[in-house]
């Protein structure tokens, strides 16, 4: 895998009158706002008001959609007129469940909500994006003459026929690709058919929503709610699904996140929101409050159960109570989804490591035992640290061969595909439209499905489009920085003044701040918890960051990544500067490090050379026959262990070669059980265990092995150790603690054994880069220390 490469944006000079333009903004501006702006392509003196102050702009008509709009509101008035049920059908992403709360919310002013409307979203986990035909004879069975879509419809030209035959009219509300000419519906209003540079142009899926219930409330008589009272909603949707935040999209965000922190008031008007906000403790007033907190949980209602239905109840419902249970479900929802997207994205570096990247420049992956729910949110990652776009599938074939080689007829692969660097996946995928079942989506994002027989001819056939668009040159990782900053300019006045481009998204991205030549201290890490207290297999790294600016240190936070992958003597970091609510303190998010250039006494060619990589069945790579290298044959749960390796192989100037196994993956209840019968049999045997023996039979190490000892001393045993190795007796006379206690005590064995193995997972599947850093990182302390 390449290095990720560094873009540093230059400062440039910007004139007088723009300047002065910013400055007029806010009181006491370093300079750093009129930089990011005129780096985004906000360079008239006259735009910048309207862009950071929404009460200067003027937003869009609805009826801007023109004779679209017009004919949707005309066919509604007819339904409101007859009184004829109306069907909302949504979809199960976040854009499309606040689309459908918004509809839900905003037609309820004028059709009965439950009696003449109702809603439908497909399942995620066994159903596609779009209309079904199953989904209408349903709505057909229910005497539905009128449907109404959000965030989805456009091209479902088949369903739309379909629905038209049974006298089912259709006002398709989207926002992704069009099809080539008009679909059979009543009205299509799609931001699509404005041409780029327009203000509607990038609406997403809830926003083209608002504008419909934007000219109903022009059209109808006698609302009873402000319409600004939707904008939480829309708010939500835009940041969640990550459209480009310029003209109306922008100007909606802004409005709406001024709504959503009414959610914290005492009397919230959404309790639902206003318990999500609790939950992940935040105040409602960032758009990071968003995309960090309340997008991912409504994500996670489809990922992990399927039905997305109760997300539409979650933010519509008036009942605190049973707000409060479907928030609940809603946050453990999220937690799972934490753990399957840690999970999974292990699985994918493992397999990835065995393909050789110089001749892949698209990523495409499948495994019949993937979750579907997370195959984008991983997609993405893969997508970001590879560099390469990426597409990632589940199959129903029940035999991986089957996935490459011979497959049951009809089986499908589905799945997400998640682009980087600006390349148009959506045009790449549509290219092998021929080989595909189904696929939409965005020039990012994509969702498709195929034949399972396909999947080689496709590999084959997109990758070969990619490098006839795109060329042979190397691919890889680009992380931007916009601005270079010091430690002693990180606080509260830097991010007063980042803020004022808020809210940040497609178009207008979070600033990244490069930090040269610092250093950290008081690095740390743990699993982070779910609201109960449980801790979730998802790590995070806390730091405070030091350079020679100040005297002072600044607090920060690196997710998913360990504190041994933190160098400890002076580096060069890019980070985002954020405000944590819960802790009441400004700190910044790490994206990126690496080793300061000319500090390094081992380059990068002789670390590829001394570290061997003989996982995944690499034997004998990099080897001279006359060479011995030391090997390391049991999977490590920690850097401690790691390093004690390089300083070996330093020490005998030795290769060292990287030969653990793949880690046992026993559950731990399996593990218990097998430690017990071995204390019964050497009970009552009278013979000895080694250490050795213990830990090659039960597959875990001290810590959890030491555990396992109490344990089995609540039950009635005793555990002796010799030279010889270990005793174990039954000491009946002393009895065994009571069940609620060996219950409490075997818990922390299996808690222990669960983290081992989740840590040893991460050694196994690490990539060799970071391997190579932490070890140069080894002989670094190790050169210092002798000096």
């Amino acid at each position: 895998m390449p290095e990720p490469q560094w873009q540093v944006q230059p400062v440039a000079e910007l004139p007088t009158a723009f300047v002065q333009a910013v400055n007029q903004c806010a009181a006491g501006l370093s300079g750093y706002a009129a930089q990011l702006l005129w780096q985004r392509g906000i360079q008239d003196p006259e735009q910048v008001a309207g862009f950071v102050n929404p009460d200067l702009y003027q937003p869009t008509s609805p009826f801007e959609f023109g004779q679209e709009m017009h004919r949707a509101v005309e066919r509604l008035r007819q339904a409101y007129e007859q009184e004829e049920a109306i069907a909302i059908w949504g979809d199960f992403d976040a854009d499309g469940i606040t689309a459908t709360a918004v509809l839900w919310d905003g037609l309820g002013q004028f059709f009965p909500q439950d009696k003449q409307l109702t809603y439908f979203i497909p399942n995620r986990l066994t159903e596609s994006h779009g209309l079904s035909l199953h989904g209408i004879d349903a709505l057909a069975a229910q005497n539905c003459h009128l449907i109404v879509t959000c965030d989805t419809g456009s091209t479902n030209l088949p369903e739309l026929e379909y629905a038209k035959n049974l006298e089912i009219d259709v006002i398709v509300t989207d926002h992704h690709t069009l099809p080539r000419d008009r679909p059979p519906v009543t009205a299509i209003i799609n931001p699509r058919y404005f041409p780029p540079e327009h203000p509607l142009a990038h609406l997403s899926g809830v926003a083209v929503s608002y504008k419909l219930i934007e000219a109903l409330y022009q059209t109808l008589p006698n609302p009873d709610r402000p319409l600004e009272g939707l904008l939480d909603l829309v708010a939500i949707g835009l940041i969640a699904d990550l459209v480009q935040l310029t003209g109306d999209c922008r100007y909606l965000a802004q409005r709406g996140i001024e709504q959503l922190q009414k959610n914290t008031q005492a009397a919230p008007a959404r309790p639902g929101i206003a318990r999500l906000l609790e939950l992940c403790k935040r105040s409602g007033d960032r758009p990071t409050d968003i995309s960090f907190g309340i997008g991912p949980r409504i994500n996670a209602i489809s990922r992990i159960h399927g039905d997305a239905r109760f997300g539409v109840e979650l933010l519509t419902s008036q009942d605190a109570e049973r707000c409060r249970y479907l928030a609940e479900e809603t946050e453990l929802a999220n937690a799972r989804r934490k753990a399957l997207q840690k999970d999974l994205l292990q699985q994918v570096t493992a397999r990835l490591a065995q393909i050789d990247l110089s001749t892949t420049s698209v990523i495409v992956l499948a495994d019949p035992q993937w979750p579907v729910g997370v195959l984008g949110l991983v997609a993405g990652q893969i997508a970001q640290t590879y560099g390469r776009p990426t597409i990632l599938l589940t199959t129903e074939s029940t035999d991986l061969e089957a996935v490459t080689s011979v497959t049951p007829e009809g089986a499908i692969a589905r799945g997400s595909a998640r682009s980087v660097n600006q390349i148009d996946l959506y045009q790449l995928v549509k290219e092998q439209s021929h080989l595909l079942t189904s696929f939409g989506g965005h020039p990012y994002a994509a969702g498709l499905s195929l034949p399972v027989q396909n999947l080689p001819l496709f590999t084959e056939a997109i990758n070969r489009q990619f490098r006839q668009q795109f060329g042979n040159e190397s691919i890889s990782a680009v992380i931007r920085a916009d601005l270079t900053v010091t430690v002693a300019e990180l606080g509260k006045d830097l991010f007063r003044e980042l803020k004022l481009l808020e809210p940040y998204g497609m178009g207008n991205p979070i600033p990244r701040l490069l930090l040269l030549n610092c250093w950290f201290r008081n690095v740390r890490n743990q699993n982070i918890k779910d609201w109960k207290g449980r801790k979730i297999r998802y790590i995070k790294t806390e730091f405070d960051i030091c350079d020679d600016s100040t005297d002072q240190s600044f607090p920060g936070i690196w997710w998913e990544h360990y504190r041994d992958e933190i160098p400890p003597e002076r580096c060069d970091a890019i980070a985002e500067l954020d405000y944590n609510t819960y802790k009441k303190r400004y700190e910044i998010r790490l994206i990126a490090l690496r080793p300061r250039i000319g500090d390094s006494p081992i380059n990068a060619t002789v670390l590829a050379n001394w570290i061997l990589d003989w996982r995944q069945g690499k034997n004998l790579q990099g080897l001279e026959l006359d060479n011995n290298p030391l090997q390391i044959t049991h999977c490590p749960s920690s850097w401690t262990e790691m390093q004690f390796w390089f300083r070996r192989a330093l020490q005998e100037n030795r290769k060292l070669a990287i030969a653990y196994p793949p880690p046992s993956q026993q559950q731990p209840s399996q593990i218990w059980q097998q430690l017990v019968g071995i204390a019964k049999y050497l009970s009552r045997t009278g013979q000895t265990a080694t250490r050795k023996q213990l830990h090659e039979k039960l597959g875990i190490g001290d810590r959890s092995l030491q555990i396992g000892f109490k344990c089995l001393k609540a039950l009635g045993f005793e555990v002796t150790s010799s030279d010889q190795g270990f005793q174990i007796t039954w000491q009946a006379s002393q009895g065994a603690s009571s069940d609620q206690q060996t219950t409490q005590v075997t818990a922390q064995f299996l808690s222990a054994v669960q983290e081992e193995q989740f840590r040893q997972q991460y050694f196994y599947e690490i990539p060799l880069p970071v391997i190579q850093s932490v070890a140069q990182q080894t002989e670094r302390l190790g050169q210092a220390q002798a000096v």
